[in-house]
């Protein structure tokens, strides 16, 4: 039995073009991800991390432009990198301007018992 060579050389084209068309199918959708970065730092903004996290925020806003720019440049793999990298960022920095106003909420409370409990003792003494 003689194998014919062109026979075989289009098996592998077909084979290759097939490989390739499953590997694009499996490239995670970069629309997705850039979309999901972008609610993220929409969420921290709203949380004030423009004023309380501003390096991370400003990290986060930096990489969906990134993100953005290559999804409009057709660049798969770099605007899925650059905005799954803006949605961590965009979450450092809401979790921090969450944070930072917790401590100021404690705080000021602890200031408001320590007025209460001086105003207290105040009104407890005798009057001479």
């Amino acid at each position: 039995m003689r194998i014919d060579p062109y026979a075989l050389k289009g098996a592998a084209v077909c084979a290759i073009l097939i490989m390739a068309a499953a590997g694009c199918a499996t490239t995670p959708i970069p629309d997705e991800k850039v979309a999901v970065a972008k609610a993220s730092v929409q969420r921290a903004e709203q949380a004030g991390a423009p004023e309380l996290a501003p390096v991370e925020m400003a990290q986060a806003r930096d990489k969906l432009t990134r993100a953005e720019k290559a999804l409009a440049d057709r660049d798969a793999q770099p605007a899925t990198d650059l905005a799954e990298q803006a949605n961590v960022d965009a979450q450092v920095a809401e979790a921090t301007a969450q944070e930072k106003k917790s401590h100021r909420a404690a705080m000021e409370l602890d200031a408001s018992l320590q007025a209460l409990r001086q105003e207290s003792l105040r009104n407890s003494q005798p009057a001479q």
